[in-house]
């Protein structure tokens, strides 16, 4: 008989994998953590987005309903196809019984809601054994929508865990709506560290240019900030501060960014690089990085952009302060033009607080140690069940 001990079994629940961060997040985790401990399965409402070939193949999936890939190439069944897709997800929605009887063969020790999207998902198993864990990355402080947030502060109290993706994340909804949570620990997201220095050297970039170039890297949405960034390099360059910006990502704003660029005159000078697959060596050719965003969670782009040796400015918002040591190895900013400008003239004037974050940034590698927050995810499933094994012993 085998003495090896049972495995925790954990199911994932995820809507679809789209290209983002908490599906990124995700499959780092069903990759790196210890499957000797674990017996993963990942379970996806929809089998569709960029993300479906990165699944790991020793990982058992449960597909809910196929991608709008897998469907019939002609539009009219095409339509059909949709709507019998939403009326099955809706009917899912409402009998949770009626998916886990069809769909779901085995009991879980743990389920995990990834995101406040796959909160229902989770709170709504109609397992009661198991234990629901959910993980929350989105700074409240800036959602307009009252309601929207108080209904997620209430969900979040009904799961038998929490984890929240930086300190801030969880210290905002103390502060705005006096909730907490004593059963939640912060736990960072992962930064691949090897995987972006390996990127940055796949091919050489250069933007042609002996001008200080500032690189961004972002969605394109209007919090980000791109807009006022694009004012501040105006200011700049009309006070005889020649640079370049060099900013990538896509995203709704682009359209509005490159119609204030042409009224600002900086079509040559503001580069609108849109979504990159690789965007790392566009970063590495840069001699700065900055990020002017009006609210944030925990970027990666930070961490990365850090191991990089690359000189930081970001706008102090969400977790970044927990990230980036002010004046050591990057400058915080409050998000405004004038903090914005002074930041940027002092980059391109003084040379040795360059060369001094530069040499703040030697740590960065330890500062985001991978295997640390692998070792924090697998010491709260463990505790959580062994939560349930005592209730099961009642």
């Amino acid at each position: 008989m085998s003495n090896q001990p049972k495995k925790i079994k954990v199911l994932f629940r995820l809507r679809s994998l789209e290209m983002g961060g908490v599906p990124r997040v995700v499959l780092d985790l069903l990759r790196n953590l210890p499957k000797d401990k674990f017996d993963f399965t990942l379970m996806l409402n929809l089998y569709q987005g960029e993300l479906i070939k990165e699944i790991p193949t020793d990982i058992k999936l449960i597909v809910v309903e196929k991608g709008k890939e897998q469907m019939n190439s002609n539009s009219f069944v095409q339509k059909l196809q949709l709507v019998w897709r939403r009326l099955k997800l809706e009917v899912y929605d409402k009998f949770p019984s009626i998916l886990y009887k069809i769909k779901v063969p085995e009991k879980y020790d743990i389920e995990v809601s990834p995101g406040y999207a796959e909160f229902d998902m989770v709170l709504n198993s109609p397992d009661k054994k198991s234990r629901k864990i959910g993980w929350f990355h989105t700074d409240v402080g800036y959602d307009k929508d009252q309601q929207r947030v108080l209904s997620r502060i209430e969900k979040m109290k009904r799961f038998d865990f929490m984890i929240f993706g930086s300190k801030q994340t969880r210290q905002v909804i103390d502060d705005l709506y006096q909730v907490t949570y004593p059963k939640s620990t912060v736990i960072y997201n992962v930064i691949k560290v090897d995987e972006v220095l390996k990127k940055a050297e796949l091919f050489e970039y250069s933007y042609e240019t002996d001008l200080p170039v500032f690189s961004s890297m972002g969605r394109l949405h209007h919090r980000k900030g791109y807009h006022t960034l694009m004012k501040v390099h105006k200011r700049l360059l009309d006070d005889g501060y020649n640079h370049k910006i060099a900013v990538i990502g896509g995203g709704n704003e682009m359209e509005n960014l490159i119609n204030q660029r042409k009224e600002l005159n900086v079509e040559d000078s503001f580069l609108l690089l849109d979504s990159q697959t690789n965007p790392y060596p566009y970063i590495k050719a840069s001699d700065y990085f900055i990020l002017p965003t009006q609210s944030e969670s925990y970027p990666l782009v930070i961490g990365e952009v850090m191991c990089m040796r690359k000189p930081i400015i970001s706008t102090n918002v969400g977790g970044i302060a927990e990230m980036i040591d002010d004046g050591v190895d990057g400058i915080l900013i409050q998000y405004n033009e004038d903090e914005m400008y002074e930041s940027m003239k002092s980059f391109m004037t003084n040379h040795d607080l360059v060369q001094k974050i530069i040499e703040g940034t030697a740590n960065a590698y330890n500062k985001f140690d991978e295997k640390e927050i692998y070792r924090q995810v697998s010491e709260v499933f463990e505790q959580q069940y062994q939560i349930k094994l005592e209730n099961e012993r009642g």
